[in-house]
């Protein structure tokens, strides 16, 4: 798969990293209706409360391999046993894409890779740890009221925008991953459009629109 020059219909860069990340709620399910004020004001929580976290170990065993394109994947975490796998072939992928679109700046050389690793990291710590309840107390999302009771209710995708903003900061990344990730996508749509009018693919394939896909 070779990486064509960017597209100029799709100028990536224009929409800033708190519209990718309500471009990923709003695509989340349970949000179809969701008013976009309140999108906003929760991929601006998600974010700041990703950036702010302290650096995570990762303790999981790491595997490089390929087969990620086919996947749709960068990374995947599986907990039996604690394993984080990185997907060589759209990791590199990604590096050629950076090029292509002169982000070098913001993506240094193997940053992808680190960022990807960052990412899964912090989602086993937001999985497992008492931060996951430190985030939805972040969001000021309530699942119930009663009086003065508050039970803080879960934001379908915050995590994943939190592991994003986390990894654009600890890896000193001059954009969010989630740029890289709609690159990436636009990237492989645009390659399967072109084969299959050459009459050399059938289907389409699943474009790494994820960073990472939990197994628990």
């Amino acid at each position: 798969m070779t990486v064509k020059e960017a597209p100029a219909r799709a100028d990536l860069a224009a929409t800033d990293d708190i519209g990718w990340a309500v471009r990923l709620l709003a695509a989340t399910p349970t949000h179809e209706h969701r008013d976009p004020e309140l999108l906003h004001r929760w991929a601006r929580a998600a974010d700041a409360f990703g950036a702010a976290l302290a650096p995570v170990e990762c303790r999981a065993r790491i595997v490089e391999r390929d087969g990620g394109l086919e996947l749709g994947l960068l990374a995947r975490y599986t907990s039996r046993p604690p394993t984080v796998e990185l997907y060589t072939d759209t990791i590199d992928l990604a590096e050629r894409v950076v090029d292509a679109r002169g982000w070098r700046a913001w993506y240094p050389p193997g940053s992808v890779r680190a960022a990807a690793l960052a990412h899964e990291a912090v989602h086993v710590h937001l999985h497992h740890g008492t931060a996951k309840a430190a985030l939805k107390h972040a969001l000021g999302h309530s699942a119930l009221r009663l009086g003065r009771l508050r039970v803080p209710g879960h934001v379908a995708g915050a995590e994943e925008v939190a592991a994003h903003a986390y990894a654009r900061t600890v890896c000193g990344l001059g954009r969010s991953p989630l740029l890289l990730t709609a690159a990436l996508a636009a990237e492989t749509e645009t390659e399967t459009e072109t084969e299959t009018e050459n009459g050399s693919v059938t289907g389409s394939t699943p474009p790494p629109a994820r960073d990472a896909r939990r197994e628990n």
